[in-house]
């Protein structure tokens, strides 16, 4: 690498302007075009941040191939995202989790509608953003929350922008995996529309007006095979003639045998539609040169549909025989008997973002800059499930006795051979026989309901100074944060088998694929019975919607509000030290938080015995549980940068961080399991355990962070860099016994609630990251037409995460631990290694470019924690782009996303023990744009 950047310096010493040295009183006037000078860009915005900063500009992002701002972002050094049939959508930085990064847009936090903290980068159009900085190391004015960094949207700025911008582009998408559905067409579209302009005012001042639409309708089908999100450890001692017996945490530790097994497994086909549409809006007025107004809104609305067709086998650790695992407890091989069903669903989302705010800069004078700032976001996602069960039975729907004369059916586990396990069942019974699923007919709705809703105001101070400390800011945020969501669940059970007889004949339908998992290694599952949905629900209830409950209450509800308030103090410095020039600043943060979270938990009677003894049951109402926690943070942070030579830069930055829990972690339900049998002497005795929904005594993630930068400019078009980080945390996540008070039929008790807490532990990441950058304009033409971006990404560290379980678990009144059977997980979202490779060639009117990814595997948590590891495999996808200039003002592009095929796989509860596998094939886009 350094050979490369040495000699495309000694090259382009000899070249235009364009191409010579950067140094801090050059000035080039020669404008160079298309991906050459947005890499340009963002390399002259890495060099003259004071912070470890990666950006890409208002081009790039564009320019990029992708469906959103994601895409976009992951071109970033360090920075990956979670990837599925629609593309990225959290995104990680350094190869740590999205929970440990903090976005803003326009200077904002963001709200979401997962119940995490990190943006949903799918609901943002790339086409409308003016750029993106990534701030690898933290600053005191900057929001609190990044970890890993914070990644800084901002919209375009009309006035800022200095020029009137028309531009209509309209894209179309091809999806060969479309090809795969029955009577579905493959294409479908997007089109966007951005126009700036600028306004004299007269004695007003001046105004700039902004705005961008954008319509995205496309199919996504995907198909895959998924376990449950409950995996339990089998005693492999005992051949189970029931569901397989459990083992604890004492007996493993006592030496028993045991093996990992799911409670169910299906087989998923589905089609997925989205419509998107977003309007973005800025208008900037400066009334005078002491003035700066600019006023922003954001709206995106998200319409997506699933029709998805299941095959369930819904026992899977029933009379398991023949078995086989490993040394690490993964499930090899067994035999056994399940219920099979086939579950017909239409899965309908709607998510609505509106955010936006004003934001108000005065010079009050020469040396004193006042800003302040107000800002509202909310989304609200609201899912409806409409979902129909038929299951397996001795008899068929007609009466007469199945080949198999039981309900359950004797299948066969292989996970011996690769990541997909092979599912076969008794040849004597045919999956694609509609007659065989006629049993315990359930129809079920589910309305959910989650809305992130964040008011924030700020003040903002700055003076300008003389000398070595040229400048001092200080400020102050509030912000209001509250998380809700309900779920209304009603279940229809129909026990006439005749009706059942006639809506089976009436509803089915052909299997709507062919070449069902055709891409995955050794399978025997190809197709099954189906049937229509919508086509159920009429004929058992005479209408599509029965409508919901009318009693939104569940222990599964959140209400979680949180209030900040921060302040903080920077001074900004620029100077020589030791005869070299330096510059940077230092500062300090506070953050005072308090947390309030709201739950539910079903209400119980005392019923006495005859005997003496006592039994508990349920009334059906509910009992309020409410829970307060705060934290109060000081953050310091110092950055400093040496000009080593006009081309080299270091940097060092000290800084403490902090990252907040998700919202939905912090929720209040409890949900009570009581003991088998009517007998009990004490009501302790006849709770079997008590299980929280969330954990809202969880205390931030905090950490102590150290970084060291050394960046070579070899010219405008070419930097090597590598950056070498540590990060020591306060403690990891581990499971708790937390006695909690609760008043049952008028009687105060205290009982153990299992939840997720902050264990003791310090723990560490050490990484490295890399990048280099490089014109290769030092080839002989045409080759000199050639340029390419490599970066990489390497981080360790021993942070754990338990099995809430089957890991450790701590007793909050004692601190004993009790060893788990399985080992923990690390980061959230941790990656050991992070590519990102960028191949680009320009000639004339055309320029081609190709993006390599790969991410090495990580853990990724469920949303709203509490739940068992999950582990995510590692992937590596190719995209592209081909765009070629008709003449100045319209071009043409051709796209293409995951070319590889890559199958995305996750495992459960260790590594290797595969709970997921999704395949969603290839997309193409090809797109004329306009620019007037």
């Amino acid at each position: 690498m350094v050979a490369m950047a040495a000699a495309a310096s000694a090259q382009e010493a000899a070249q235009a302007p364009a191409d010579q040295p950067i140094t801090d009183n050059a000035v080039d006037e020669v404008v160079v075009s298309a991906i050459r000078q947005t890499m340009q860009n963002s390399i002259a915005v890495k060099r003259d941040t004071t912070a470890i900063v990666d950006a890409l500009s208002a081009n790039e992002i564009g320019d990029l191939p992708g469906q959103s701002i994601g895409e976009a972002i992951m071109t970033i050094t360090g920075a990956t995202a979670d990837r599925g049939n629609y593309g990225p959508t959290e995104v990680s930085l350094r190869g740590l989790g999205s929970f440990l990064s903090a976005t803003t847009f326009n200077g904002r936090e963001a709200s979401n509608g997962s119940g995490d903290r990190a943006v949903n980068f799918g609901q943002f159009p790339s086409e409308l953003f003016n750029g993106i900085k990534i701030y690898k190391s933290q600053q005191a004015d900057l929001i609190e929350g990044g970890v890993a960094g914070t990644i800084e949207m901002e919209t375009k700025k009309p006035l800022d922008y200095g020029k009137r911008l028309a531009q209509v582009e309209l894209k179309g998408n091809y999806n060969p995996y479309q090809k795969r559905i029955t009577g579905s067409d493959p294409w479908g579209w997007r089109g966007t529309a951005s126009y700036v302009d600028q306004y004299e005012l007269g004695k007003l001042g001046e105004v700039g007006v902004s705005l961008g639409v954008q319509r995205n309708q496309v199919d996504d089908p995907a198909e895959s095979y998924v376990a449950s999100n409950t995996w339990l450890a089998c005693n492999a001692n005992i051949n189970a003639t029931g569901n397989c017996t459990e083992v604890t945490r004492a007996q493993a530790a006592a030496g028993t045998p045991f093996y990992l097994a799911p409670n169910s497994i299906t087989f998923r086909q589905l089609t997925a539609k989205e419509k998107r549409d977003a309007i973005f809006g800025a208008v900037q007025w400066q009334p005078n040169d002491r003035w700066d107004v600019n006023l922003d809104v954001e709206y995106s609305k998200r319409n997506y549909e699933e029709d998805r067709h299941d095959l369930g086998f819904a026992e899977t650790r029933y009379a398991l025989r023949n078995v086989q695992y490993d040394d690490q407890h993964r499930l090899l091989y067994a035999t056994g008997n399940s219920t099979l069903q086939s579950v017909s669903t239409l899965f309908q989302r709607e998510e609505e973002y509106i955010g936006g705010g004003g934001d108000f800069e005065f010079r009050a004078t020469d040396r004193l800059t006042l800003n302040a700032d107000i800002s509202y976001s909310q989304t609200t996602r609201t899912d409806l499930t409409r979902s129909t069960r038929l299951r397996t039975d001795p008899l068929d729907i007609y009466g007469n006795r199945t080949a198999i004369n039981n309900q359950r059916v004797p299948f066969t586990y292989d996970a011996r051979s690769g990541f997909a396990p092979i599912l076969t069942v008794d040849p004597r019974f045919n999956l694609d026989d509609w007659s065989l699923y006629s049993d315990d007919a359930r129809l079920t709705r589910e309305e959910e309901e989650k809305k992130d809703r964040i008011f924030a105001t700020r003040f903002d101070a700055r003076y300008d100074l003389d000398g070595f400390i040229s400048r001092i800011d200080a400020g102050a945020r509030y912000s209001r944060r509250r998380y809700t969501t309900y779920d209304d669940l009603v279940t229809i059970d129909q026990a006439s088998l005749a009706v059942d007889r006639a809506v089976n004949l009436a509803c089915r339908t052909n299997f709507p694929q062919s070449d069902y998992l055709g891409d995955a290694p050794n399978h025997s599952v190809r197709s099954w019975a189906t049937f229509d949905t919508l086509c159920q629900f009429r004929n058992y209830l005479g209408s599509e919607d029965p409508g919901g409950s009318g009693d939104t209450r569940s222990v599964a509800n959140a209400d979680v509000t949180e209030t900040v308030w921060s302040g903080y103090v920077m001074a900004s410095y620029k100077g020589e030290a030791a005869g070299m020039p330096v510059r940077g600043n230092f500062g300090v943060r506070v953050v005072d938080t308090s947390v309030v979270s709201k739950g539910l938990r079903a209400e119980l009677d005392v019923v006495n015995n005859s005997d003496g003894s006592i039994r508990l049951v349920e009334t059906g109402a509910f009992d309020d549980t409410r829970i307060k926690a705060s934290s109060f943070r000081v953050l310091p942070s110092v950055n400093a940068n040496f000009d080593l030579t006009p081309k080299t830069v270091g940097r060092i930055a000290l800084y403490r961080a902090m990252s907040r829990p998700a919202p939905s972690s912090l929720a209040a339900g409890r949900t009570i399991t009581l003991q088998d049998g009517t007998d009990f002497t004490s009501i302790q005795d006849a709770i079997g355990e008590i299980v929280a929904s969330g954990s809202p005594r969880l205390k931030p993630i905090m950490s102590w962070n150290a970084d060291v930068a050394l960046e070579y400019y070899a010219n405008r078009d070419t930097i090597l860099a590598t950056t070498l980080y540590y990060k020591q945390f306060t403690g990891g996540f581990i499971p708790v016994t937390i006695n909690e008070d609760f008043v049952i039929d008028g009687q105060s008790v205290s009982v153990p609630v299992t939840q997720t807490q902050n264990s003791d532990d310090k723990s560490h990441v050490y990484g490295a990251e890399f990048t280099l950058s490089n014109k290769f304009s030092w080839l002989p033409k045409p080759l000199d037409g050639f340029g390419g971006k490599l970066s990489y990404n390497y981080a360790i560290t021993n942070f754990k995460n338990h099995d809430i379980r089957l890991g450790d678990v701590i007793d909050a009144e004692t601190g004993a631990v009790t060893g788990g059977m399985i080992p923990p997980a690390g980061l959230n979202g941790y990656s050991k290694h992070v590519l990102s490779a960028q191949l680009y060639y320009e000639h004339g009117p055309l320029s081609v470019q190709g993006i390599y990814r790969y991410r090495s595997r990580y853990y990724q948590d469920f949303v709203g924690g509490n739940a068992q590891l999950r582990y995510i495999s590692g992937s590596d996808a190719f995209d592209f782009n081909v765009q070629y200039k008709l003449n100045k003002k319209v071009d043409i592009r051709l796209q293409g996303l995951n070319l590889f095929n890559e199958v995305k796989i996750d495992s459960m509860p260790v590594p290797g023990s595969t709970r997921n596998y999704q395949y969603f094939g290839q997309q193409f886009f090809i797109s004329i744009r306009a620019r007037l």
